[in-house]
């Protein structure tokens, strides 16, 4: 274990240093600030000696004022004589780089010099992130917990990490002290190379020897769940944007992990540093470092197997690569042919669907492309049926290529497909309104049509005025399908139109055919019953419930559904206007006296 280092600071200056501040500009002094002091000149001072020193030494990690109720203790720890601490100086740290603790009695020549043209009382305590853990080490937990509540003047990062962690191991102890064995720090903080935005790695160990109304998960459960709630907490009062990564071990688990020479728990104790620890984690440390923790030899034998086991690893994950490739390929030929208004084929099949549909029907895909189809899905069979027991690093390449290519060539078609498939809504919505025209006026050109349905029906008032205009945009739409002009939001323009067009000729349709019903069929009252007159022209009918008869030769001639419902069909359910007047004397001859109601 490093004995901790003593620097021979030189007593220069004196500032009231602050509680753990949320951003780095110097703010008002601290409570307990001594009397007197001018800190707003101060403040000046302050920035002008960062500015210099910085300047001069650019490695600089950190400079911060320590805590006032600290600087006893930091006086007794250094020795600094009772004169020089009588003047009361307030205390600065400077932290630097460990490779540059041999240059510390220059640096600090340099440094006392510009403390004492600030004409100020202060004495600064040069140190490195060794010296700090060192206070870990030796059990002096309150001297880091003063560094990491140090006022910063300037920080790379260094103290913005450690008073994170610092205040989350606060608020655990405050709350799990007689449950936490230790509280570790690790990661780039202590090997020197945190940032501002560095994350950082803590870890606290359970003390779960003497649980006895609890299992050890559960203990581990719910301490873990409230150690991590502190994290957020710990991050807003440190003011920082470092991440606080927390890692929860139980003691007993912890030194199983130790036995078996887990990695993790090698380098946690290795690289380490306590700044909390109740006499487990530094014996380790102490262990470690004596070569005394060593690992068991089933351990040892586990981890040798490691190495035996690794081509049957590398070959289950290149499968597992070809696998994905497959899926690769397949999935996005299933939204193709989805988009060609076809159901999503099965893997299975997908291949012979693909040729029917994208090759030989569409013909956008090509031999080529459908081969790499039916490859991946040969492969996938293969592989599913336990026949496909690996499948080469460099085949793999291949096949990645190959899936590659296959799905810029699905790009590529998706365009053209979108295309024929917008075309072909709108040529068969065209092609649905101008059919419709033709129940109403005949078989006629697209022009007749159009001036038929002008003239009968929108001048005639039968139908609104604009869908005149709509029906001159849907005459241009056969001309642009075939110069392959008509662009997406024709298309839903299209489609928009001519659905209003269809809903409104079928509306027309229905209410044409509800008068002509209308007129072609009377009530006839006689003898106290009632029955329905029903004229198609050349055949009559005369209607009572179930009772149906024709009216043929000047009688009443008893009659079948089906023959009536023939009759209907030949008249395309379209009933006479005309009442012949033989009618009214084969009703009177064979029904007396009747009456007829429109």
């Amino acid at each position: 274990m490093k004995e901790p280092r003593k620097n021979t600071d030189t007593p220069v200056s004196q500032v009231q240093p602050a509680v753990p501040a949320s951003s780095y500009s110097l703010q008002a002094p601290a409570q307990g600030a001594p009397q007197g002091l001018d800190f707003n000149a101060l403040k000046e001072k302050l920035e002008n000696f960062k500015k210099a020193v910085v300047k001069k030494y650019s490695f600089t990690m950190a400079l911060s004022l320590l805590p006032m109720p600290a600087y006893q203790m930091f006086e007794e720890d250094e020795g600094i004589p009772k004169e020089i601490a009588d003047t009361k100086p307030l205390h600065m740290a400077m932290i630097i780089p460990e490779e540059q603790f041999k240059n510390i009695p220059k640096i600090k020549l340099e440094v006392i010099k510009l403390v004492k043209e600030m004409k100020e009382n202060l004495w600064i305590h040069i140190k490195t992130p060794v010296d700090l853990w060192n206070y870990g080490l030796d059990s002096k937990y309150d001297f880091l917990d003063a560094v990491s509540q140090s006022f910063p003047i300037y920080d790379k990062g260094f103290l913005g990490a450690l008073r994170v962690a610092s205040i989350h191991k606060t608020l655990v102890l405050r709350k799990f002290d007689k449950y936490v064995a230790s509280y570790v720090i690790g990661g780039s903080l202590v090997r020197g190379t945190a940032g501002k935005d560095s994350d950082v790695d803590v870890f606290v160990v359970i003390d779960d020897t003497d649980v006895k109304r609890m299992s050890r998960v559960e203990l581990l459960e719910r301490l873990r769940g409230m150690i991590y709630d502190y994290i957020r907490e710990a991050t807003g009062l440190a003011g920082v944007k470092n991440i606080l990564n927390v890692q929860v071990w139980l003691l007993t688990d912890f030194w199983q992990r130790v036995k078996d020479a887990e990695p993790v728990a090698f380098t946690f104790i290795r690289d380490g540093y306590p700044l909390y620890d109740r006499g487990t984690f530094i014996p380790w440390k102490l262990l470690l470092k004596m070569g005394k923790i060593k690992p068991s030899a089933e351990a040892i034998d586990m981890y040798m197997k490691q190495g035996e086991q690794t081509e049957d690893f590398v070959k289950r994950r290149l499968l597992d690569a070809m696998v994905d490739i497959y899926y690769g390929i397949v999935t996005p030929t299933q939204a193709l042919m989805m988009l060609a208004g076809e159901a999503p084929p099965v893997p299975k099949i997908i291949a012979e669907e693909v040729k029917n549909v994208l090759v030989e029907r569409e013909k956008l895909m090509s031999e080529k492309d459908l081969k790499t189809l039916e490859k991946a899905v040969h492969l996938f069979k293969q592989y599913e049926y336990g026949k496909l027991k690996e499948f080469p690093g460099t085949e793999i390449d291949l096949f990645l290529k190959e899936g590659k290519e296959y799905n810029e060539t699905l790009k590529k078609l998706r365009t053209e497909l979108e295309k024929r498939m917008q075309e072909k809504t709108a040529d068969e919505l065209y092609d649905s309104v101008f059919k419709l025209l033709e129940t109403f006026f005949g078989k006629k050109s697209p022009q007749a049509l159009i001036e038929a349905f002008e003239e009968q029906m929108v001048k005639k008032g039968k139908i609104q005025p604009r869908f005149s205009r709509i029906m001159k945009e849907l005459s241009s739409v056969k001309a642009k399908i075939k110069a392959g002009k008509l662009t997406p939001k024709e298309v839903d323009n299209v489609k928009k139109d001519a659905l209003e067009m269809i809903t409104s000729l079928v509306e027309y349709g229905q209410r044409a055919d509800l008068v002509a019903a209308e007129k072609g069929m009377m009530q006839v009252s006689y003898n106290g019953r009632k029955a329905e007159l029903v004229l198609f022209g050349s055949k009559n009918f005369l209607i009572e419930g179930k009772d149906i008869k024709k009216i043929e030769n000047g009688k009443l001639i008893s009659s079948t559904r089906e023959e009536f419902e023939k009759a209907l069909a030949e008249n395309k359910g379209k009933l006479s206007t005309k009442v012949p007047a033989d009618i009214f004397t084969t009703l009177q001859k064979e029904l007396g006296s009747f009456e007829l109601e429109f």
